[in-house]
């Protein structure tokens, strides 16, 4: 009896060795981002003008559930410029029947919280490279605008406008980044890369025209 207990306590303890080495650990890691964004807009009537800077920053979150594999949120607030020449835009058009260009330069502002999976490498030499797949869900916060009459003798309507009531409050995009990470000390890494935020829900509540918006976001983080 006292040699099968011993066995059975044997066969116990060398069971949750061998569990402890052969299973993977598996865990959350929150970090820190803050980085520079280049965003455009696109009307469906009309045409972008130029690109402007924007700038992003708060929280990353990676939940990692098998050994290559994320799933990775976060909470940021980002702010997302652009201009485009758009025609008969409201409030600025008096509906007077003619076509009358305007150019804009919109200045948004959003708490996004991404939902995406992160596709991960094994360590090459000293960096683990990732691809991300997802959806960004955007909430409103701050909508402001620049607006002329397009032309050489161009007329200022307005400058740092608030636009919220003529900004849908929500707005979806794709997201598709490619990246790496680098251990720097424990369980603390520095993360890098980009990513293409593709906005394709219309950020105008204006029914009359469409309009979306998009950036690229030069990626910089640290998990702890």
């Amino acid at each position: 009896m006292k040699r099968t207990i011993i066995g059975l306590f044997c066969l116990f303890f060398t069971s949750q060795l061998f569990a402890q080495r052969s299973l993977p650990e598996y865990d959350f890691r929150l970090g820190l981002t803050a980085h520079p964004t280049i965003g455009w807009i696109k009307p469906e009537t009309g045409k972008t003008n130029s690109v402007a800077l924007g700038f992003s920053y708060g929280l990353l979150a990676d939940f990692n559930f098998a050994e290559n594999y994320a799933f990775a949120t976060g909470l940021t607030i980002t702010t997302i410029n652009g201009k485009s020449t758009e025609v008969n835009v409201k409030p600025y058009y008096d509906g007077s029947g003619s076509q009358i260009a305007y150019d804009l330069k919109y200045k948004l502002q959003y708490i996004e919280i991404p939902l995406t999976l992160k596709l991960k490498t094994d360590k090459i030499g000293e960096v683990k490279w990732y691809g991300q797949f997802g959806l960004s869900n955007g909430f409103n916060i701050g909508a402001k605008q620049n607006a002329s009459e397009s032309g050489s003798g161009s007329k200022v309507i307005i400058e740092n406008k608030g636009i919220s009531k003529q900004t849908n409050f929500y707005r979806a995009g794709l997201i598709l980044g490619v990246g790496g990470e680098f251990d720097v000390s424990g369980n603390t890494s520095i993360t890098t890369g980009l990513t293409l935020n593709n906005g394709f829900t219309d950020i105008a509540s204006d029914s009359d025209r469409k309009v979306r918006n998009h950036y690229i976001g030069l990626n910089f983080g640290v998990f702890f």
